[in-house]
């Protein structure tokens, strides 16, 4: 789910004045975004006195609440699922302070040292210091069996979901570095795995090429596209189309146990583009080592800006450096 698609009829939930009655409000700090993120930096900004707003997107606590578990995070010794998580942490945010909103920010001007962001299309905010933790969206295949095995079978996370299937038959769809990644990850904790790629050779760099050709338990399964997913409940097997000519094909079947998409992400950053230096995929480039855009005021945080690790804990880290960074800028100003 786009978390920044414009979307009629939004009422203010949360807070009992309506958007509108919060025209040109102005705030200290305002954080746009939801994961693990953006109540991470509401929670640093409120205790520092920023008095943050933290406007939710569509999608309130971020990709987490479409995980069913959540093993890696620190702090929850027998695990906890996404959802769970999320809600905690955005207890904690307004047990701070945090003014928690649910709005979707549909355009922004960062021109001015104020800036101006707009939600929902009518309700405008000037912000003393903007943070943007607004995700990536993880593209899926468009199944409809994909989407009901979300969380039982199907992920988009190997590293994040990869436990829960030791010693199991997992398939890996994608043919670019991700998959090639994911799949060597899995190989060193599965039993098996299927590496599903449409062409006849992988896009990934020679190097990943060779460690996935080397690794016993990967089967590549050239020249096949996912059909459809099986399962009672969970996944339990997989049809793909295997292509034999240019209009020849058959159907084949694999069980499996898990299926995880490699085929990228994209980063929820369209609304910032004509403000906010992006590399060519979308995510926001950040000053090494700080959460700074090119824009003083304006930080980025999580998945937004990276494309490397894209863990809870890293973005929960990150959304700390934000609101630091955010209080050190706001302190400058004085």
């Amino acid at each position: 789910m786009d978390l920044f698609k414009p979307m009629d009829n939004l009422e203010s939930k949360g807070n009992p004045e309506s958007n509108a009655e919060k025209a040109n409000e102005h705030v200290q700090c305002l954080i746009i975004g939801s994961g693990p993120a953006g109540y991470t930096a509401a929670i640093y900004a409120a205790r520092a006195n920023l008095k943050p707003v933290l406007y939710t997107g569509m999608q309130m606590g971020g990709q987490l609440t479409t995980t069913t578990e959540v093993d890696n995070f620190p702090g929850y010794p027998d695990g906890t699922d996404g959802t769970a998580m999320m809600a905690d942490l955005e207890k904690q945010a307004r047990r701070f302070g945090t003014d928690v909103r649910f709005g979707l920010a549909t355009s922004v001007d960062f021109s001015g040292k104020v800036k101006k962001v707009t939600f929902d299309e009518k309700t405008v905010l000037m912000a003393d210091s903007v943070i943007l933790a607004t995700g990536a969206t993880a593209k899926y295949l468009g199944l409809e069996s994909e989407e009901k095995y979300k969380g039982y079978g199907v992920s988009a996370c190997a590293t994040c979901d990869g436990f829960f299937y030791r010693d199991k038959v997992v398939a890996v769809v994608g043919g670019g570095d991700t998959a090639a990644e994911e799949a060597t990850y899995l190989a060193g904790i599965c039993k098996k795995v299927y590496l599903i790629v449409r062409r006849d050779e992988l896009r990934a760099s020679k190097a990943m090429q060779h460690r996935v050709k080397n690794t016993e338990n990967i089967e590549v399964l050239w020249k096949h596209q996912t059909k459809e997913l099986k399962g009672e409940n969970v996944v339990q097997s997989v049809d793909l189309y295997k292509f034999k000519g240019e209009e020849n094909e058959e159907i084949v079947s694999y069980d499996i146990d898990g299926f995880f998409l490699a085929i990228g992400h994209t980063p929820n950053s369209d609304i910032f583009k004509d403000y906010i230096d992006t590399d060519e995929t979308g995510y926001v480039n950040t000053v090494p080592g700080t959460s700074k855009t090119n824009v003083p005021g304006v930080f980025a945080c999580g998945d937004l800006q990276d494309k490397v690790y894209r863990q809870a804990v890293t973005a929960a880290g990150s959304g700390c450096m934000a609101a630091l960074d955010a209080e050190r800028y706001l302190g400058e100003q004085e």
